[in-house]
């Protein structure tokens, strides 16, 4: 299964490797050394599986002492609605912050908040530079590419349809294979011309469709720069690796 993210139609490559949003394969794969364990549901708890959340544990607030990267079910609601989130994302090119948004994308960002805190990003790299469309994509633990299986289950889409507006520098978005199959792959936009994932004119019916769940208040420049990495026009591909250190979490 694939998280992809489209191509504009006028920029489709010719080559045969990405027709979109990259994608998370369920192919099993061997974990990075020193990655961890796997998280059950919580005993007892309370589905709120309607709502669309999980009975998974919420992962500790100072997190986790060993990366989990693999969980039996999606996180239970785990964020304070009184409380302001953002995430810190420290990447080998330089730091990022990102406010979540909690009111429209709520599972999203509690998503993220707890595979934050169970460092599931830690060490990981961001395998996808476009300087073009600004996308800077990662989220992949087990592969460090398109192809990886995730965290073990999914979430539902929220907030959905998003506009050309919504895409705009900055934004940390969803990567997904189609409907509901959102999991650990995200993505930022560096640049205005990423807005072209809201047109249905560029990318037909899965314009709107990448779940937005955060902007980026700090570090933009950071992300231009890492885009810009992209080793050639319509690779894809970073000239070097850029890691992602550590994503931390702060409430307010």
């Amino acid at each position: 299964m694939k998280t992809r993210v489209r191509w504009p139609r006028a920029a489709m490559p010719t080559m045969a490797i990405v027709v979109g949003l990259l994608a998370a394969c369920s192919t099993p794969s061997t974990s990075p050394a020193g990655a961890g364990t796997r998280a059950a549901a919580s005993a007892g708890a309370t589905s709120s599986a309607g709502a669309g959340y999980g009975t998974g544990a919420c992962a500790p607030a100072g997190g986790a002492a060993t990366p989990v990267l693999e969980f039996a079910d999606a996180f239970a609601d785990c964020l304070d609605p009184g409380k302001a989130y953002t995430a810190t994302v420290t990447t080998s090119e330089g730091t990022v912050v990102v406010q979540l948004d909690t009111a429209r994308t709520p599972i999203a960002a509690n998503n993220f908040v707890n595979l934050a805190r169970s460092g599931y990003f830690d060490g990981t790299v961001l395998f996808r530079t476009e300087a073009r469309t600004g996308i800077v994509q990662g989220g992949s633990p087990h592969t460090q590419n398109n192809r990886d299986p995730g965290p073990g289950y999914t979430i539902p889409d929220e907030g959905l349809p998003f506009s050309t507006a919504d895409y705009a520098p900055g934004v940390i978005a969803m990567a997904n294979s189609g409907p509901d199959s959102g999991g650990g792959q995200f993505f930022f936009l560096s640049r205005a011309a990423g807005s072209y994932l809201g047109d249905p004119g560029a990318i037909g019916d899965s314009a709107g469709s990448y779940v937005v769940f955060g902007r980026t208040t700090e570090g933009l420049d950071v992300l231009q720069a890492i885009s810009d990495l992209e080793s050639s026009p319509g690779s894809g591909a970073p000239i070097r690796p850029v890691t992602i250190e550590s994503v931390t979490i702060a409430e307010s």
